[in-house]
């Protein structure tokens, strides 16, 4: 019965693919990396931990500024393990308190890994090197324990240093652990037939949201998916898929089906680090662009002022300002209507222009009004 009822939505899929590759003009995207499954929300669990091993880069538990929390962390550990210290005389630099953070699906079974980050939350000047000692990892909501991690820690960068030198590259005090948590117990989603399977789209757009429910439609030759609006498609159950294990294959094969996306058109600048991130759908009406560089240049000499031959006073430097400015000549390239980013490129480029005049540039197109997108400055 059960190969019956899919054999015909796949025989579906299979002809509607067949008639979508003769359409050239869009590319293909499986829904599962549009959509996400209504009601299953990630839980973000928090943790607090100690990190060990370190080549003294951990915490300070000496001298009036020192981590106390640390030196607290240490003692209550070494008690679990029936070793009583006196916290004031614990003096060690290769231990650290840090932060520990989690996200878990309700897709997760008990014994599933999930990936760990670490973050350091005292003074250790770094974290590599180190290992977490096992953490519980709670729900802050309702301070239940859903996972623990435990493991080697992986830090994207590195610190050397001796007395008078230190050398560093990238972040040391934020390492992950690939699989280093490992969940107890979570509270496991489960599809009902009272309530209608939603799709919730990532990125809310009525097309793409349109799509999904004309081929959802068009693969079981059902109505059975509405747009609520351009975040939410709604999909009802089938007659045939109305038990659990069912229900989760009809979800497996609506997430498998493939729609071509519309793609907002958008440049994304940083000025911070002169990066500029533009789509290939962005188009530029009909433009002059000049623009030219002003150099303003300060400096101070110094004037030695000196009293007359046999007269009094003293010699005395004075400062005195000066002020330079410079232009360079305007360089002008003018714009064809439904330029694209491409051809904008190649002219900015055989100007010599640097990554701070495109973005300048960027900005006055979308106040001119030129641009046919959206401008987002990070």
């Amino acid at each position: 019965m059960l190969k019956r009822v899919l054999a015909k939505p796949i025989i579906y899929c299979l002809l509607f693919a067949g008639l979508l590759l003769c359409e050239q003009l869009w590319a293909q995207t499986p829904l599962s990396e549009l959509v996400e499954i209504e009601h299953s929300n990630r839980k973000e669990l928090i943790g607090y931990g100690i990190v060990t091993g370190l080549d003294r880069t951990g915490d300070r538990t000496i001298s009036s500024r020192g981590s106390v929390f640390t030196v607290q962390a240490i003692a209550n550990m070494l008690e679990n393990f029936g070793i009583t210290v006196d916290s004031e005389r614990i003096r060690t630099r290769n231990v650290a308190a840090v932060m520990v953070t989690a996200s878990v699906s309700p897709f997760h079974a008990p014994g599933s890994e999930i990936n760990v980050t670490v973050s350091s939350l005292g003074d250790a000047s770094s974290l590599q090197g180190g290992v977490l000692l096992q953490t519980p990892l709670f729900d802050p909501d309702n301070e239940e324990v859903y996972a623990k991690a435990q493991g080697a820690l992986v830090v994207g960068g590195y610190t050397s240093e001796i007395a008078g030198a230190r050398v560093s590259r990238n972040q040391t005090l934020t390492a992950t652990i690939p699989g280093g948590g490992v969940v107890g117990r979570n509270q496991n989603s489960t599809a009902s037939t009272h309530e209608q399977l939603g799709l919730v789209l990532r990125n809310p757009n009525f097309t793409n949201a349109r799509r999904i429910t004309e081929i959802i439609n068009s693969t079981f030759e059902e109505e059975l998916a509405t747009m609520d609006h351009p975040g939410l498609v709604k999909v009802e159950w089938p007659d045939s898929f109305q038990d659990n294990s069912t229900r989760n294959i009809f979800t497996s094969i609506i997430l498998e089906l493939q729609i071509s996306i519309d793609t907002p058109a958008r440049v994304v600048v940083n000025e911070r680090t002169g990066t500029i991130v533009a789509g290939g759908n962005i188009v530029i009406d009909q433009a002059m662009i000049s623009h030219g560089n002003i150099h303003v240049r300060t400096q101070v000499r110094p004037f030695v002022s000196q009293p007359q031959p046999f007269g009094a006073g003293e010699t005395v430097v004075v400062p005195v300002p000066e002020v330079a400015i410079s232009e360079e000549t305007a360089q002008t390239i003018v714009l064809e209507p439904n330029t694209t980013v491409q051809q904008l490129s190649a002219s900015l480029n055989s100007l010599g222009m640097s990554p701070r005049d495109i973005i300048s540039i960027f900005q006055a197109l979308d106040r001119a009004g030129a641009l046919q997108g959206k401008l987002i400055v990070m």
